[in-house]
């Protein structure tokens, strides 16, 4: 069934709860194929109308699988997040099976840290990054905010500040005066352009920034 051609390869996902869910749902709707695996009979059997594939197993067990053709598959994501036992095992037996990219959901950094260690290509703390994101968005004029490079470099959507309204960005000088630069603007009812030293922003636009972490927060804490 699977094969090792990406970007459009299909996708064994390990776990059916929230993280594990939303990711195979979201991937169907991509149009991925994908392998579900779930321990739970009830939580199988709740998915498998609504994913291509789901089949109840063991995933701490590597017979069960490689039963299931789970060495066929060059790209995993584990999304056991209730147990941090079958998290690490069922991570180890895809390393084993020698699965090319493993992505690997954990709840602390300890175990974040061990699954790095028995091989998973991919960390992920999907809890830790969403509560890192809101309370960015809350705590200013950002509309959205995506961080790079742990928590160095971030790019953000956000309104903007009154100094820079009615001002071409050459004017306000935005990049001299705070560090960070504007690279695009999107007006109500017209395509998002770049930004251009001539550029006008206006305060009913929506401006994408992108610079160093502090100093967008800094940026983006303007009234």
């Amino acid at each position: 069934m699977a094969e090792r051609s990406a970007p459009h390869a299909p996708v064994l996902v390990v776990g059916l709860g929230r993280f594990g869910a939303a990711t195979a749902n979201r991937l169907t709707q991509l149009g991925r194929e994908v392998l579900a695996v779930e321990r739970d009979p009830q939580l199988a059997q709740e998915w498998s109308g609504q994913l291509t594939h789901v089949v109840e197993a063991d995933s701490t067990n590597i017979e069960a699988l490689r039963h299931i053709g789970a060495g066929d598959f060059s790209i995993a994501v584990v999304g056991i997040g209730t147990s941090i036992e079958a998290s690490v095992l069922t991570t180890a037996n895809l390393v084993d099976l020698g699965i090319g990219q493993i992505w690997a959901k954990a709840i602390s950094p300890s175990h974040g840290k061990i699954l790095g260690r028995i091989g998973a290509h991919h960390v992920l703390y999907p809890e830790t990054d969403a509560g890192d994101r809101v309370a960015h968005l809350v705590s200013s004029r950002m509309l959205d905010y995506i961080e790079f490079d742990e928590g160095y470099f971030g790019i953000v959507k956000m309104r903007p500040p009154k100094e820079i309204q009615g001002f071409t960005l050459g004017e306000s000088s935005v990049r001299r005066k705070y560090g960070v630069t504007v690279v695009g603007v999107k007006s109500p009812g017209q395509d998002f352009t770049y930004a251009q030293p001539d550029t006008r922003v206006n305060k009913q636009d929506t401006i994408i920034v992108a610079g160093q972490t502090d100093l967008l927060n800094r940026f983006a804490s303007r009234p």
